[in-house]
C-alpha cells in the first residue's frame, strides 16, 4: 500500500503544535533573516518602512515594528538605489485545524502560492519562497524543483516475505506467531502514546475518507470496469464510510501516536528478530484502529489466493495479532470504529491500479469482507474467517 492561496491571516487552533519566528532584529527592525534577504534580492535596497498586516492593525503606515508574530504578515517599502520604490509583503503562515495543522501543510502551501500566483491575469506577483532556518535565516526554495528526503539504510527482511511464505505453504511456525505477538505488543507501546490535539483526530478521519491516499482516492483510481468492483459497489462502500465518519470523528479522547502505514511492505525484521519501521505517514497520529487494520487486512490479502491453507496458516497469524492486540491495549472500543479502516486498506489491496493481477473473485472476496465489516454494529474478528470460507 503506497499510495492555496496565501491568506494574510489565519487563527491558530487552540492546543496546535507551538512555532514561532526567531526574533532578533536588525538595525532596520526587521527580523535578521529577512534583511538579510531582502538585501539579497534587492541590493543596495534600504528599508523605508515596515508594518503588521491583519484585522485590528491600527498602526500607522512608517511605523517601525521589532516583534514578528508568526503568521502576521508584514508589509515594507523599500528605497532602492535608482530611486524608485519597491512595495512587497512577507508572510508566514499558522498551524490551524483547517488542514494546517502539520508544518509540511504550511511548507505545501507556500510552495503551491509561488507556483500559482503568477498563472492568473492581475494576480499580485510572487517574488520569493523559502523556510525558516532554526537560527532565524531565511533559506529560499525560489528555482528549485522536487523536494527530496534522505534517510539511514535499515538491514533486515521484509515481514512481507513471511507472509508469502505462510500464505504457499500454509505452516505458521512458533517463530511466525512469536513476530506476531512482537507486532501487536508494538502497536500497543506506540498507541499508549497520546495525540497533539483533538483536532488531529478529526483530521485523521478527513484524511481517511476524503483525502487522495484515503478512500475517496482510492475508489476513483478504480476503472469503471472493475470485475468485482462495480461503480455501484464502491459509491456504497465510500457512502458507508462517510456516515461512519459523522458517527466517529467526535471520539477525539481515542487520538494516540500512530504508525499509519502499517503494513508488510514497511515492516523489516532484522538479524536479532527485531522489528524496524518505515516510513511512518499522514502525521503520526490518529485512531490506532487504522494500524490495526493495516496490518490485519494484509493476512486476508496475502490468504486470499491461498484460502484452502488459510486456517493453519495466515488465519492462525490473524487471531493471535487480534487477541494479544486486544488483550493488551484494553481497547474494546476498537472494534466499535475500525471498519472504515478496513474500508480504505481494502480498496487498497483490491485495486487493480495498485495490484493488477488479483483475480476479480477474489478481489470481490476482500471487497465482501469490507462490506460485511461496514454493516456490522461491532467489528468481530470472526469476520476473517468467514472471509476466507
Amino acid at each position: 500500500e503506497r499510495a492555496r492561496a496565501c491568506p494574510h491571516v489565519r487563527p491558530a487552533a487552540a492546543r496546535l503544535p507551538s512555532v514561532r519566528m526567531a526574533d532578533d532584529t536588525h538595525d532596520d527592525g526587521l527580523p535578521q533573516g529577512l534583511s538579510q534577504r531582502l538585501r539579497a534580492l534587492f541590493p543596495g535596497g534600504r528599508v523605508r518602512s515596515a508594518r503588521h498586516l491583519g484585522t485590528g492593525e491600527t498602526k500607522a503606515e512608517g511605523e517601525t515594528t521589532k516583534g514578528l508574530g508568526f503568521g502576521r504578515p508584514i508589509a515594507v517599502v523599500l528605497a532602492l538605489p535608482d530611486g524608485s520604490e519597491r512595495r512587497l509583503v512577507f508572510h508566514t503562515a499558522s498551524p490551524d485545524d483547517f488542514g494546517h495543522d502539520r508544518r509540511s501543510d504550511r511548507v505545501a502551501e507556500m510552495l503551491l502560492a509561488w507556483d500559482t500566483f503568477g498563472l492568473l491575469p492581475r494576480h499580485v506577483r510572487a517574488l520569493d519562497v523559502g523556510v525558516l532556518a532554526a537560527d532565524g535565516a531565511l533559506v529560499p526554495l525560489a528555482g528549485t524543483g522536487e523536494a527530496y528526503f534522505v534517510t539511514e539504510w535499515a538491514e533486515g527482511a521484509l515481514y512481507a516475505a513471511d507472509l508469502r511464505r505462510i500464505a504457499e505453504t500454509g505452516l505458521a511456525t512458533d517463530e511466525d506467531l512469536a513476530r506476531t505477538e512482537r507486532l501487536a505488543r508494538l502497536l500497543v507501546e506506540i498507541h499508549q502514546i497520546p495525540g497533539t490535539h483533538a483536532g488531529a483526530y478529526v483530521r485523521a478521519w478527513r484524511d481517511t475518507v476524503g483525502s487522495g491516499e484515503g478512500i475517496a482516492g482510492m475508489v476513483d483510481g478504480y476503472p469503471l470496469e472493475t470485475p468485482g468492483a462495480s461503480p455501484a459497489r464502491l459509491a456504497a462502500i465510500e457512502h458507508a464510510c462517510l456516515e461512519a465518519r459523522q458517527r466517529h470523528k467526535g471520539k477525539t479522547s481515542r487520538l494516540r501516536r500512530t504508525h499509519g502505514d502499517f503494513h508488510p511492505f514497511n515492516l523489516l525484521f532484522d538479524a536479532r528478530g527485531e522489528p524496524v519501521l518505515l516510513d511512518t505517514s499522514r502525521g503520526s497520529e490518529g485512531d490506532p484502529a487504522d494500524d490495526v487494520a493495516c496490518l490485519a487486512i494484509n493476512y486476508l490479502f496475502f490468504g486470499v489466493e491461498h484460502r484452502a491453507r488459510w486456517a493453519s496458516g495466515l488465519g492462525r497469524l490473524w487471531r493471535r495479532f487480534f487477541e494479544v492486540y486486544l488483550a493488551e491495549s484494553g481497547d474494546r472500543q476498537l472494534l466499535e470504529v475500525i471498519a472504515p479502516f478496513f474500508a480504505w486498506r481494502g480498496l487498497v489491496v483490491a485495486s487493480p491500479r495498485w495490484y493488477p493481477n488479483l483475480d476479480a473473485s477474489e478481489r470481490s472476496r476482500i471487497l465482501g469482507f469490507v462490506e460485511r465489516a461496514l454493516t456490522a454494529e461491532r467489528f468481530d474478528p470472526a469476520f476473517g474467517a468467514e472471509a476466507m470460507s
